[in-house]
């Protein structure tokens, strides 16, 4: 099997790693069905965990005690855990290839420390007042540069409060999601099925308009 990671790519790879702290777990949720990317993120963890002894994957079925536990419906899923293998509400749903691809490494270093969000004070105070679940959806395609700004910054703020969820979906593998909710530019943001915008909106924006769907 051919490698996903050219030599040239794996150097930088390293280079990134090489600020990580402790050890990060990876969960791979896959499906024998209508899953065209199911082993190519499976292929990508595997490359990620052999370069760098500090992370590791599990790969279970959708139809599995743990996706029930961690509510996973869509594969290809990749959750992250920190080193204390705490959940902290951050979700890839489709392979995190192509732009995004530095939005799953960023977070691989970020869990690995604990997951601290990189949020402003003023930012963390508002999302720690959020006392109901939060579902925050961003739509990207692997070739839109400004759509890891907007993974990223949803990924924080799931960082800050248990009862926040953040996803990044992939929005040619899941057409169908993609539909539903009309994504026709990227990055689209979709808060609790109440409250879309497109475009990476600065941080404070986006807290508020979080806020607004709470």
């Amino acid at each position: 099997m051919a490698k996903l990671l050219p030599d040239n790519i794996t150097k930088q790879v390293k280079e990134i790693f090489s600020n990580m702290e402790g050890s990060v777990k990876a969960l791979l949720f896959k499906s024998e069905k209508n899953c065209d990317y199911c082993s190519t993120a499976e292929q990508m963890l595997q490359e990620l965990s052999e370069l760098e002894a500090k992370i590791s994957y599990e790969v279970h079925e959708l139809d599995s005690e743990m996706a029930d536990k961690y509510s996973v419906e869509l594969a290809p899923s990749i959750i992250l855990l920190t080193p204390d293998g705490d959940d902290k509400g951050v979700r890839f749903l489709g392979i995190p290839a192509g732009h995004e691809f530095g939005s799953l490494l960023q977070n691989i270093v970020s869990f690995s420390k604990g997951a601290i969000p990189e949020l402003s004070e003023e930012s963390i105070k508002k999302i720690e007042t959020i006392s109901s679940p939060v579902d925050i959806k961003v739509f990207v395609t692997t070739t839109c540069p400004y759509c890891p700004k907007a993974v990223l910054t949803a990924h924080n703020i799931a960082m800050v409060n248990e009862n926040v969820t953040a996803y990044m979906v992939e929005a040619n593998e899941f057409q169908e999601l993609s539909k539903k909710y009309g994504v026709s530019s990227v990055p689209q943001i979709v808060i609790n099925d109440k409250v879309t915008f497109v475009g990476a909106y600065p941080e404070g924006q986006f807290v508020d308009q979080v806020m607004k769907a709470v």
